[in-house]
């Protein structure tokens, strides 16, 4: 496979509602056998695909690459945290249990923990084999069976995926991938034998995904948008700061949901910390994605490039100022040409009513904010009808837990951006959505509890 950016790859069948009810009958067979099995044997499985997509990383993630346009660099840790993911879970598969509670005069109860049965997955474009993990680890160590369905932009990867799990020997069918776009999702959400679902996507499409699961009050998770804030104050480490800033908004072009596109800076060193972030943000090394020093690649497809440009149009009319970037970027290598590639771009003077600082762009778009008192930032970070994460960079571990604490956002860093260790919960609040991926909280998201009181007398009657 080579990286020609603007070209078809490959063509595949969208998944009508003959193919959904194949793929979920399968799964449904498959979830008897591997529901039957004890944890440690699903743990012995799952160990063996994370062994599979380790020593395949490479290939893997350049699949990735040219599947998705993030450069290779990124792809790698992508895989890296998907085979990750499998062994977490794999790990909490065999100590999956319940409680035992005493009663009086010998009696007791106990609680099981039940898989759900056939559960759907639905991801997005940017991470799509790295969100293909988080939900199918959790839900297959739990016991589940999984129907997956790709974003229609980028199918290939998973297609992989659920070879290497057919290879590592979970039962056929197990994990089963339908490609397609908005149909294909009605027809999983809408199909009786489905029992769960994990979207992650738009705030748009999750409001839609909840109201087709609410006809058959089917459980969700919904892992959606974000515009989250990004708190510098005066007395952080300023290189930590804009090296924060510069992962919080431009990793995968700057198309990822927990992004911190709102960079609040506190006046007094807003001057050096914009010409630090415009300086470091010119030097990104934009070009193909499969080149060892891209640091950035193509963005998804035209019509999303046209959209982020629309975004940062919309920006200079409202009276923001483009600092560098927002350009479309035209490589030197002559089949790069057709490529969706823009320069990352940073923007001041903005204020809170603006689009940009108001709408998530998901592009690689930085807003800069001033910001004066703690108690200011905190309300203004704060004022979005999303919760998805936020940041605080200071040298003060009081004011960092404070802050953190007093943001209503489901994923905080303190001194860090998007890092995304498998064994911490990820999720949002507010419109950003419910429910957690990772962690041993997804546990409780792919798992149903039964709970058994035991009587070890005479029955009394009231009767």
């Amino acid at each position: 496979l080579k990286m020609y950016p603007g070209r078809v790859i490959t063509k595949l069948q969208c998944s009508g509602e003959k193919e959904v009810d194949l793929a979920v009958q399968s799964a449904k067979a498959a979830f008897k056998i591997w529901s039957q099995m004890s944890g440690m044997e699903r743990s012995r499985v799952l160990l063996e695909a994370a062994r599979i997509i380790r020593e395949q990383r490479e290939e893997i993630a350049t699949l990735e690459t040219i599947n998705n346009g993030k450069s290779i660099f990124e792809a790698r840790v992508d895989i890296d945290i998907s085979w990750q993911c499998l062994e977490y879970y794999a790990g909490l598969a065999g100590c999956l249990a319940g409680e035992h509670i005493q009663l009086p005069g010998g009696s007791f109860g106990y609680t099981r923990r039940e898989p759900f049965g056939v559960c759907v997955g639905i991801g997005a474009w940017n991470y799509p084999f790295q969100v293909a993990c988080w939900k199918s680890g959790p839900a297959l160590a739990c016991g589940n069976a999984m129907v997956f369905k790709p974003s229609p932009f980028t199918p290939i990867s998973v297609v992989r995926l659920a070879e290497i799990f057919t290879e590592a020997g979970v039962p056929k069918g197990l994990f089963n991938v339908v490609q397609g776009g908005a149909a294909t999702g009605q027809f999983l959400c809408h199909h009786p034998d489905v029992a769960k679902i994990s979207f992650t996507g738009s705030v748009p499409t999750g409001m839609k995904i909840m109201e087709m699961a609410s006809k058959g009050i089917k459980p969700v998770t919904l892992e959606l948008g974000g515009k989250s804030p990004l708190i510098i104050f005066s007395d952080c480490v300023l290189e930590n700061a804009v090296n924060g800033a510069l992962m919080a908004n431009f990793l995968t072009q700057g198309e990822v949901c927990c992004n911190g596109t709102r960079v609040f800076v506190e006046r007094k060193i807003l001057d050096v910390f914009t010409k630090e972030v415009v300086k470091r943000t010119q030097k990104i090394k934009i070009g193909d994605p499969l080149l060892e020093d891209t640091r950035m690649g193509a963005l998804i497809n035209r019509p999303h490039l046209d959209r982020v440009q629309g975004f940062i149009k919309q920006a200079k009319e409202q009276g923001a100022q483009v600092l560098c970037g927002g350009d479309l970027y035209v490589p030197d290598d002559p089949k790069l040409k057709n490529g969706y590639y823009m320069r990352p771009c940073v923007l001041g003077n903005c204020t809170d009513d603006m689009t940009c600082v108001k709408e998530e762009i998901f592009g690689p778009v930085m807003s800069i904010l001033p910001f004066d008192t703690e108690e200011e930032v905190v309300e203004r970070a704060n004022n979005t009808k999303y919760g998805l994460a936020g940041g605080v960079f200071t040298r003060d571990i009081q004011k960092a837990h404070r802050v953190v604490a007093a943001l209503k956002a489901g994923m905080c860093f303190i001194n860090n951006y998007n890092l995304s260790p498998v064994e911490l919960p990820f999720g949002g609040y507010k419109s950003s959505g419910f429910g957690r991926e990772n962690g041993q909280a997804a546990i409780e998201y792919y798992s149903q509890l039964k709970t058994v009181c035991v009587e070890m007398g005479d029955v009394e009657s009231v009767f």
